[in-house]
C-alpha cells in the first residue's frame, strides 16, 4: 500500500543504485564541543549550501540531488525540492547569512526561470532541465504536470511572497510574478473532468495515463489546501472530502506503542508524511473534522522513534540516540522505509525534521550523527541522506527534498517563521475555512 502511494518509489524502478562512481563527499571541519543552540546553527547553515552554493547556476533552482542520477545528466532540477529551496533562502535571509537583496534577486531569478519554463496547464513537472527549462521525464508516461511537485514548489514560493514585502522594484516584481504564477495554476483542470478527486498528473502526450487519483492520507495534504485556495481555478470542498478523505486506509484510530494515530496507515508510515506538507502549514491547534494535526504529526514520530528504540529486527546502531524512517537512498537504491518496511536504514532528515514534534529526541539524535557519526556522515552540504551501520554502509548523495525539511523544520521549532509566513496567507485562510479546518492559533474558525 505504502508503494502504491509513494511519490518516489519509481527511483526505484528507473535509478537502482544511482551512486556514480566518483560521488564522494567533500571532509569539511567539524566544530567540537557545540551548545545545542550554536549545534543546531551550524546543521541549519552547512545544509543551506546545498541550495546556495549548488544550486544550478543558470535557473537558480535546486538540483535533485549531489550525484548524476542514472541517464540524466547533471542538469536535472526538481520543482518540489525547489520549493524547499526557497523556504530554506528565507531561514538564511532572516539570520544574516545572506542578505535580503541577495536572496530577493536569487530568488527573482529563479522565478523569471520558472516562467518560461515548461508547464501543463500552470502546474509544472517533477523534474526541469535546470539550463533550458524543458520537462525531464520522470518516467515513460509521467511527462507532464506534477500536481503535488507543485504544491511543494508554491507551499515555498506563497512563503517567499509574504516575506519579502519592500518596496524596491526586485522585492515588488518578486511578488507580482510569483502571484502571477500562483494564479495560473489551474486545480480544477485536475478533477480530470469534474471528478471529486485530484489526479497527481497529467502530460500533453499520454494524457491522464498515469491514472493516480490522490487520496490520503500521506504526504500529500498540501496540495488539496493550495487547491481550495486557489482564486480562479479551485477546487470544491467535495473535493476534499469525497477525494482525500475517502480510503480505506484514511482513518485509523489505533494505537501503536501506546500512541493513538488518528489517520493513515500502521505505524504512521514513512516520517516525510509529517513534514512536507507542515513545512508551511503549521499543525498547532489545526483541526479538521477527521483528526487533530498536531496530534497526527507528534504520535507518528513519536510511533517511529519507539519502534526504532524497541529495534525489534535487532539492526546494528538503533535506539534512542539513532532513529528515524522514511524515504530515501539506501545501500541497494531507493526506499520509502517506516516500521512495517525497515532494512536497517536510518534517514537523518527524519529525527532531525521531526524537531517541533520530539525536540528531545530529535537533539539526542542530532548529538549521535554529528559528535559520534559525524566522520562518516557530515560533508559540505551538511549530513549525507542517509546510513545502515549493519550493511557498513554510508551514502555519499544528498537530496533536495532530505535536505530543504532539516532547515526548515528547525526553524521552525526555533522561530516558527516559515509557519507565520504561509498561514499569514489570506488565500489559504479562506482555503482552509473552505475545508472545514480551524486554528484558533491564526483566527480560523
Amino acid at each position: 500500500m505504502e508503494k502504491r502511494l509513494h511519490r518516489f518509489i519509481l527511483f526505484i524502478v528507473l535509478l537502482g543504485t544511482c551512486y556514480g562512481p566518483n560521488a564522494q563527499i567533500k571532509k569539511v571541519y567539524k566544530p567540537s564541543n557545540l551548545s545545542d543552540s550554536a549545534l543546531l546553527d551550524i546543521v541549519q547553515r552547512q545544509t543551506f549550501n546545498y541550495f546556495w552554493d549548488f544550486a544550478h547556476p543558470i535557473s537558480g533552482m535546486a538540483r535533485e540531488r549531489s550525484n548524476v542520477a542514472f541517464n540524466y545528466g547533471e542538469e536535472v532540477v526538481t520543482t518540489g525540492g525547489t520549493g524547499f529551496g526557497v523556504m530554506a533562502t528565507i531561514v538564511a535571509t532572516e539570520r544574516k547569512w545572506i542578505s535580503k537583496d541577495t536572496a530577493a534577486k536569487h530568488l527573482l531569478k529563479l522565478v523569471n526561470f520558472l516562467t518560461k519554463a515548461n508547464s501543463y496547464h500552470g502546474a509544472f513537472p517533477h523534474w526541469l532541465n535546470g539550463a533550458t527549462g524543458q520537462t525531464i521525464p520522470f518516467s515513460r508516461k509521467d511527462d507532464g504536470a506534477d500536481l503535488v511537485e507543485t504544491a511543494y514548489l508554491f507551499q515555498g514560493l506563497l512563503c517567499a511572497r509574504q516575506y519579502f514585502t519592500g518596496s524596491n522594484a526586485t522585492e515588488t516584481e518578486l511578488r507580482n510574478r510569483i502571484g502571477w504564477l500562483w494564479n495560473d495554476i489551474e486545480w480544477n483542470w485536475f478533477t480530470k473532468g469534474g471528478e471529486e478527486v485530484l489526479y497527481w498528473h497529467w502530460s500533453p502526450n499520454n494524457g491522464w495515463a498515469m491514472n493516480f487519483p490522490v487520496r490520503g492520507y500521506n504526504e500529500c495534504l498540501i496540495m488539496y489546501i493550495l487547491a481550495a485556495s486557489g482564486e480562479r481555478y479551485p477546487v470544491s470542498n467535495a473535493v476534499y472530502h469525497r477525494g482525500w478523505a475517502q480510503s480505506n486506509f484514511f482513518k485509523n484510530g489505533k494505537s501503536f506503542y501506546g500512541y493513538k494515530l488518528p489517520l493513515g496507515f500502521d505505524y504512521g508510515g514513512p516520517l516525510f508524511f509529517s513534514q512536507y506538507s507542515f513545512l508551511g502549514l503549521d499543525p498547532h491547534d489545526l483541526t479538521d473534522q477527521y483528526a487533530d494535526y498536531w496530534e497526527q504529526n507528534k504520535n507518528h514520530t513519536l510511533i517511529n522513534h519507539a519502534y526504532c528504540v524497541e529495534n525489534p529486527k535487532t539492526f546494528k546502531g538503533y535506539g534512542e540516540n539513532c532513529w528515524g524512517l522514511t524515504a530515501s537512498d539506501t545501500y541497494n537504491g531507493y526506499n520509502a522505509y517506516s516500521p512495517t518496511n525497515d532494512e536497517g536504514t536510518i534517514t537523518p532528515t527524519a529525527a532531525l525534521s521531526a524537531f517541533p514534534y520530539t525536540p528531545e529526541y530529535s537533539m539526542r539524535a542530532l548529538r549521535h550523527f554529528y559528535d559520534d557519526l559525524g566522520d562518516k556522515i557530515w560533508s559540505q552540504y551538511g549530513f549525507v541522506d542517509a546510513f545502515n551501520e549493519s550493511k557498513n554502509w554510508y551514502a555519499t548523495s544528498h537530496l533536495a527534498i532530505d535536505q530543504g525539511p532539516i532547515i526548515i523544520m528547525i526553524e521552525n521549532y526555533r522561530t516558527g517563521l516559515l509557519w507565520r509566513l504561509f498561514m499569514s496567507c489570506p488565500e489559504i485562510k479562506k482555503g482552509l475555512l473552505k475545508l472545514g479546518f480551524q486554528s484558533r492559533k491564526y483566527n480560523i474558525f
